[in-house]
């Protein structure tokens, strides 16, 4: 049986020990992931925190993978290599070296004790979305509702394009 290949939308975000470095520390391991090819990533942005505003602004940014991993397994990953950068969950929405979550999994729903996908956050993260629609233009969740009518009517985190990634 041939296995599945799925197109996989992974966010990064960071806000200590130089954030756009553990972005493109995270990518770098990304890339190099079993049965994982990265296709590509977004450009950088700098955003205001969700949560807590007593921490820095945060780097953002989506990779997309093809993988042909489960979703399960993508998720060790993730938290491998987020361990593996120094993350420590110090509070909700606080401060941390890396963040990966599991945007999309093709056209999979999931929901789980350990994982939601699509990302339940997805509709009130413009940094999730515009940096998704920089690579997809047309994406659209798995009940069809458009990524690009979402970030219409999604707050404002002040988003801008870092300095190059």
């Amino acid at each position: 049986m041939k296995e599945s290949i799925s197109n996989v939308y992974i966010g990064l975000g960071s806000n200590l020990d130089e954030p756009t470095k553990q972005l493109k520390v995270a990518l770098s391991t990304l890339a190099k992931l079993p049965a994982t090819e990265l296709i590509s990533h977004s450009s950088f942005y700098s955003s205001k925190p969700v949560g807590p505003q007593d921490q820095p602004d945060f780097v953002n940014a989506v990779a997309q993978l093809k993988t042909t991993l489960s979703p399960e397994a993508l998720l060790q990953q993730l938290q491998t290599i987020e361990r593996n950068q120094g993350r420590i969950k110090k509070r909700h929405w606080g401060e941390r070296t890396i963040d990966l979550d599991i945007l999309m999994f093709g056209n999979q729903t999931i929901n789980t004790p350990e994982l939601t996908v699509p990302h339940k956050e997805i509709s009130n993260r413009d940094f999730v979305l515009k940096p998704m629609l920089e690579l997809e233009p047309t994406l659209a969740l798995p009940n069809g509702t458009s990524l690009l009518s979402l970030l219409q009517s999604c707050p404002d985190n002040q988003l801008h394009l870092c300095s190059g990634p």
